[in-house]
């Protein structure tokens, strides 16, 4: 029992280890959320408020708003986002390198925020939607999240690859015909801009990281 108990302690590792910015940043976002957990609701919601990237926030400070938004979830549930990050960001890292899967998080989430907040911008210029909008609360990972999962389309060999990206932008795009708000059109954009990023993945580095775990006998994602 200890053999395959090690065995599977080290390809854990392994996993983590090669993946070095999805595990940091999900450890940054169980530390703020035990931090959430332990405010009150109103201070809370106040705490995020000055931390979202709505249209109020980015005007006044837009560089910092839109880092810090990326360390925060609303709604205060990390497991949840430990599997999705273990089955899309990690694989996502494993096959880009952290630099290049960095880019394309960076880009989706900076990129998602500003589309949509634009077109809320436009909405509440035309009367469509109401000031007190520019206001809301809007914290949180999904952006970079969808982006990612988008990307990984070209991870998957064809025939596979043209029904998994059908369906991620069926997933992500059925909500815009539906009584869409600022943030289905936010996570469409991510899924678009992270399609985008093919370039990106193209002649990609096998990292040292990688290499050295298929010498020593571990399967790994590359």
């Amino acid at each position: 029992m200890r053999r395959p108990l090690r065995k599977a302690a080290h390809l854990i590792w392994v996993w983590i280890r090669t993946a070095p910015g999805t595990y940091l940043w999900l450890a940054a976002l169980f530390v703020t959320t035990v931090a959430l957990h332990l405010m009150s609701p109103h201070l809370q919601e106040e705490f995020l408020r000055r931390r979202s990237t709505n249209l109020h926030q980015l005007s006044q400070n837009p560089v910092r708003v839109l880092i810090t938004s990326a360390f925060w979830i609303d709604g205060g549930r990390w497991l949840p986002y430990a599997a999705l990050y273990t089955v899309f960001h990690a694989p996502a890292e494993h096959w880009l390198g952290t630099r290049r899967w960095l880019a394309v998080v960076a880009t989706a989430h900076v990129g998602a925020t500003l589309i949509s907040e634009g077109v809320l911008g436009w909405a509440i210029h035309q009367g469509r939607a109401h000031e007190a909008a520019g206001d809301t609360l809007d914290v949180g990972v999904s952006y970079a999240l969808a982006g990612v999962v988008a990307v990984l389309t070209y991870r998957i060999a064809p025939p596979w690859r043209y029904p998994y990206g059908g369906a991620v932008v069926i997933f992500y795009g059925v909500p815009l015909f539906a009584g869409p708000d600022f943030t289905d059109i936010g996570h469409f954009s991510a899924v678009l801009i992270g399609l985008a990023c093919y370039p990106v993945t193209r002649s990609r580095p096998r990292t040292p990281d990688l290499d050295t775990g298929a010498k020593r006998g571990v399967r790994t994602p590359s």
